[in-house]
């Protein structure tokens, strides 16, 4: 059976009509076209789909689209603004936080939420907090140093 649900991704109202059973990764991905939230383990262990909902860290794979209906989304594609990358995006870059980068938005979504809750985060609170997010190519010590780079950029 298809429902209707209403929803703000990215800032902007969008409407669609999706299966009960449809996730918000389907959506996002493949009726909305917002293919930066990637779909990496379909078991919700990698993190690879990770967007905000309602302003917190949600795993994509694990939410129906339904569920999300009246809420605010922000998927990677929503960070840049005006052409200029969100700190967290800045820090990754700049700390080499990525290799391939199939990992790399929802790191970032991450640590976009963990740095709200924690906003000056060592190493180990930044190593605790993406325990829920797989990278398999960069041992992860570039991008510990780049979400505490972020963190003190979004600081100011």
């Amino acid at each position: 059976m298809s429902q209707t649900v209403s929803l703000t991704v990215n800032g902007k109202a969008v409407t669609a009509t999706v299966e009960e059973r449809t996730l918000l990764v389907q959506l996002l991905r493949e009726q909305l076209g917002l293919t930066g939230t990637h779909v990496g383990c379909d078991t919700s262990q990698c993190g690879a789909c990770v967007v905000h909902v309602g302003g917190r860290s949600v795993k994509s794979c694990t939410m129906l689209a339904v569920q999300a209906a009246g809420q605010d989304v922000a998927t990677i594609e929503g960070l840049a603004k005006d052409g200029q990358l969100h700190p967290m995006q800045a820090a990754f870059r700049e700390h080499h936080g990525l290799q391939c980068g199939y990992c790399t938005p929802g790191m970032v979504m991450s640590a976009i939420d963990m740095v709200k809750r924690h906003p000056s985060p060592d190493e180990a609170t930044v190593r605790h907090e993406l325990e829920g997010n797989i990278c398999r190519c960069t041992g992860y010590h570039n991008i510990v140093k780049a979400v505490i780079a972020g963190a003190q950029a979004m600081r100011g």
